[in-house]
């Protein structure tokens, strides 16, 4: 059987570790060449433990253990300059390019709106919202170029159904369904379908890190994972405490390949059942 990516070149942004290296694994075992990047930094209002270039050097290395070509490099998605130049450098040494995963993002610090710096409202704004317009921008051109393609941008749960203490956030990954709606409309003509996940918790160092313990847990001085997952659990409707990335992995390459052909302007939740609860 033909694996689902043959052929086919994938971007993926915020592939250092977490989701997005699990998309880019993901996506090589179904045969694509892949474009990574990652600020791989501690960037403003990061709110979870930062990514490092040996974790984007341990993505490669997965990738081309499986046979297919990566060209990775840091980035900051806030830099549109930057972004274009990889983009344009990795169609150039892979031939083009067929799908992206806008997947960078952060958290924010934790907190009520009331007491939210301007500056920390920018920081995740800029990287959640606008960097997911600065990925998918000068990659509409290669799609184009070749005939169509897919976009698949990770929203979350939390942009379907909101919680309090993470504005920034919240309005930012609401902001990505508007932005996808209207991408979808745009491009159609030109067969490149344009699709946002929302997962909810997922099981990577976004979520598993003590500023969240002590935001689900601020009863306790020093909660730990332990503490928490029953908080987690509470927040979805099915039994289980979080996700594991593959479950997002394969819901992005679904909408990403031939199996979701005609499925366009969706913003799919991969949650749990968290928006329905």
């Amino acid at each position: 059987m033909t694996a689902r990516m043959t052929g086919k070149v994938a971007l993926i942004s915020g592939a250092a570790r977490g989701q997005g290296r699990n998309h880019a694994v993901r996506f090589a075992e179904e045969g694509a060449d892949i474009i990574a990047f990652d600020v791989a930094a501690a960037v403003p209002a990061q709110g979870a433990p930062a990514a490092s270039p040996a974790d984007l050097a341990e993505t490669v290395r997965l990738v081309e253990r499986l046979g297919r070509r990566i060209i990775a490099t840091r980035a900051d998605v806030r830099d549109p300059d930057a972004v274009a130049e990889l983009v344009d450098r990795g169609v150039a040494e892979l031939g083009g390019l067929d799908v992206v995963v806008a997947n960078a993002g952060i958290q924010g610090q934790p907190g009520p709106a009331a007491r939210t710096t301007a500056a920390d409202w920018q920081a995740v704004i800029d990287t959640d919202l606008s960097g997911v317009f600065h990925t998918v921008r000068p990659a509409i051109t290669h799609l184009v170029a070749r005939g169509g393609g897919a976009i698949v941008i990770t929203s979350s749960s939390i942009g379907l159904r909101s919680v309090p203490n993470l504005a920034p956030y919240g309005a930012a990954k609401a902001g990505l369904t508007g932005l996808m709606r209207t991408l979808a409309l745009e491009l159609a003509e030109h067969s490149i379908r344009v699709n946002c996940v929302n997962p909810t918790t997922v099981g990577t160092p976004m979520l598993l890190n003590p500023t969240n313990f002590a935001l689900f847990r601020p009863d306790l001085e020093s909660p730990g994972e332990d503490d928490v997952l029953p908080v987690y659990r509470s927040l979805n409707a099915l039994p289980v405490a979080y996700l594991d990335p593959d479950d997002v992995s394969n819901a992005v390459l679904f909408l990403a390949s031939d199996e979701g052909r005609y499925i366009t302007g969706v913003a799919l939740p991969v949650d749990a059942g968290y928006a329905v609860k």
